[in-house]
């Protein structure tokens, strides 16, 4: 029984590691997003840091449009930038999650 019970808090401790690992490799993941017309684009780490803004000149003249825009397509970052974040952190507890009779209920 405690024999189980190590094991199961070995295989805990690595995935815990292996999280880790994931978070600081998502701060080299990419994702970019573009205003529908492309006059914004914004990239971000996957961690969801901005990592660079580009805005088209025309913007500039007008403070409350390029709000809007940068607005906009920094929530679509966002939003992209979460999504694979949560998705690659959920296939590695997953897989390194111990069987534990019962817990098959909560899938």
């Amino acid at each position: 029984m405690f024999g189980d019970l190590m094991g199961m808090m070995g295989k805990l401790k690595e995935t815990q590691q292996k999280v880790e690992e994931t978070k600081k490799r998502l701060d080299t993941v990419l994702v970019d997003s573009k205003s529908n017309d492309g006059k914004v684009q914004v990239t971000l780490t996957a961690n969801r840091t901005i990592k660079s803004i580009d805005i088209a000149d025309e913007l500039l003249a007008d403070k409350e449009e390029l709000e809007d825009y940068l607005i906009l397509t920094l929530n679509k970052a966002i939003e992209k930038a979460t999504q694979v974040h949560e998705t690659e952190i959920a296939a590695v507890a997953k897989d390194g999650m111990p069987n534990i009779p019962g817990m098959d209920m909560f899938k």
